[in-house]
């Protein structure tokens, strides 16, 4: 029991100190105004408050997405990713701080080589010696989780391994444990912040970073992209080493070849650049639209031209999965558009859940069409080699920004990876055309939904669920019944904005009384001053100066309280 609570202590203060590092950051970075709303200015040193509040002015030279970027790339790796993921989510965050997040890129300084040597060691209980003939001590690339470095093995294969930063997963644990009460008291103290849905943000970065921890998993993701290109002599995926593998090292075949964006060097090798291009977006049009499994990272460094024009994939730790609904509703998106339904199409955003429950369905409705409207009908009077996808996928994403809409993460991971494929595509071919690559896998899919055995198989389904609903309903309508009759039944009413206003009014009553009582002590040591009484000091009352210097330290705190609400 003493150790177990000498360590709750010990990680307790840890937090402790890391929260007061963060606030600091935020607070050099100009955030001290959202810092007193959340409450948590008590973590600030008197005299940074003080030089703060003094000197506001000087934060106006950055935007605010800006300062925050500048903010997250000082805090470390943790709020790095963080940043990585928020921007692929425009719609939590408006296009503005999503444009500024994806400045922050994974460049990180490496580690030393000698703490990735004792990792690989502990982890396999082996030496480095006797396992690798050679192994590579400066890095490959070094990013916030994990860095790579080469090696070749007594067997002479060659090989990269994949070794964690170390303590990377306990900072991460930290930092998830303080996002996450500063989402919570984000939701308490500002309620219009509820609107962006902060816990989801930290939760969905903690689903994100958790996977990539996990190198287990990362196998396991490779292993299944083998699988899925397993006999295609374009696609090049490096086979996992079993015999090295736990969930902080990772072992791979290496990958011979040139990057994907290196043009000069992909010229010099031979291989056709046109070619490389549509065999690239192929092969994720196949994980998208027949595995519903992608490699959701396809930057370039992680994306090869092999010696023998092959396209090796490297990184496996962010992946989309698509749900077969999902697939399903992508095709009947596809034909609605296809056949100019935008209404149908409005009524799929409405069944896909994107809706927002306070929000008015009909004026949503007409809103949403007129919209749609505008931005399609210009496609038809085209053909689908003229169409830039990016600059409609990229209209879309306005359009939800717009709305309201509550976009799965799924879809926007797999507009993220579209929209960088396409940008690759044009750099190995000026002409390359997303939607023309796309219209044979969107004829698949149309064709599989309308398929007969499709249809019966549906037809299945829905009968299924109208014979559950017709049993459960009477079940339903009697538990209700009894409920009333209990007087159980419960309205929660939650107007926003109340919490703050409540919060604002508690304040400012309580700085009144403050006021009040500062104002008594002065006129009660004004006249104990009068009556000498208790001796004299400087030629006043003992008692009524002693007055006069409480009074003039709690006017103090007062005028600081103010100055830090930034409402004089």
């Amino acid at each position: 029991m003493a150790i177990s609570g000498f360590l709750k202590a010990w990680q307790t203060y840890k937090n402790i100190n890391r929260i007061r590092h963060i606030v600091n950051v935020f607070l050099k970075h100009g955030f001290g105004q959202v810092i007193e709303q959340v409450n948590l200015q008590r973590f600030i040193p008197l005299s940074k408050r003080i030089k703060y509040f003094t000197s506001r002015q000087k934060e106006e030279r950055h935007t605010i997405p800006s300062r925050l970027r500048m903010a997250f790339s000082e805090l470390g790796p943790s709020f790095i990713k963080f940043a990585q993921v928020l921007s692929t989510r425009p719609d939590l965050i408006t296009s503005e701080y999503a444009d500024e997040f994806k400045k922050l890129q994974d460049k990180v300084p490496s580690f030393p080589s000698d703490i990735a040597r004792r990792t690989i060691e502990s982890e396999f209980d082996i030496s480095i010696d006797d396992v690798f003939f050679s192994f590579d001590n400066i890095p490959l690339a070094a990013a916030s989780i994990a860095q790579v470095h080469s090696a070749t093995l007594q067997s002479g294969e060659k090989v990269i391994i994949k070794v964690q930063r170390p303590d990377i997963k306990e900072t991460i644990d930290t930092d998830l444990a303080i996002l996450s009460a500063i989402a919570r008291l984000m939701i308490r103290y500002i309620p219009e912040s509820k609107l962006f849905d902060p816990e989801g943000i930290v939760e969905e970065f903690s689903r994100t970073v958790r996977r990539e921890l996990d190198f287990v998993q990362e196998a396991k993701n490779a292993r299944r992209f083998k699988r899925n290109f397993e006999g295609n002599e374009y696609i090049h995926i490096p086979q996992v080493c079993p015999d090295f593998l736990s969930s902080k090292v990772l072992v791979l075949e290496r990958i011979d070849g040139v990057r994907i964006d290196d043009l000069k060097g992909i010229e010099e090798s031979g291989a056709d650049r046109r070619e490389l291009a549509k065999r690239g977006v192929d092969a994720y049009f196949k994980m998208i639209f027949e595995d519903a499994f992608f490699h959701a990272d396809p930057h370039p460094g992680n994306i090869f031209v092999m010696p023998d024009g092959r396209i090796g994939l490297m990184d496996f730790g962010i992946v989309g999965s698509l749900q077969p609904d999902i697939v399903d509703n992508i095709a009947r998106a596809f034909l609605a558009v296809l056949n100019k339904k935008f209404d149908q199409l409005v009524d799929l955003y409405i069944e896909l859940g994107l809706v927002v429950e306070d929000v008015d369905i009909d004026s949503f409705k007409k809103e949403l069409r007129s919209d749609l409207f505008y931005l399609l009908e210009p496609m038809y009077d085209m053909s689908i080699s003229e169409v830039n996808f990016p600059e409609y996928l990229e209209a879309m994403t306005h359009l939800v920004i717009k709305h309201g809409l509550k976009v799965p993460t799924e879809l926007l991971l797999m507009n993220r990876t579209i929209l960088i494929v396409d940008n690759i595509g044009r750099q190995l071919d000026p002409n390359f055309n997303l939607m023309s690559a796309a219209e044979p896998y969107a004829a698949k899919l149309v064709k599989k939904r309308l398929s007969p055995e499709r249809l019966i198989s549906k037809a299945g389904d829905n009968i299924s669920e109208v014979a559950e609903m017709l049993i459960d309903t009477p079940k339903q309508m009697n538990r209700l019944l009894r409920k009333a009759l209990r007087d159980e039944i419960q309205f929660k009413i939650d107007p926003i904005g109340m919490d703050k206003l409540i919060t604002d009014i508690d304040r400012s009553s309580n700085r009144l009384a403050f006021s009040i009582i500062v104002a008594a002590i002065i006129v009660g040591s004004s006249m104990l001053v009068q009556s000498n009484i208790g001796g004299t000091i400087f030629g006043l009352s003992t008692v009524g100066a002693i007055g006069f210097l409480v009074a003039f330290l709690l006017g103090v705190r007062l005028l600081l309280s103010i100055l830090r609400s930034g409402r004089l």
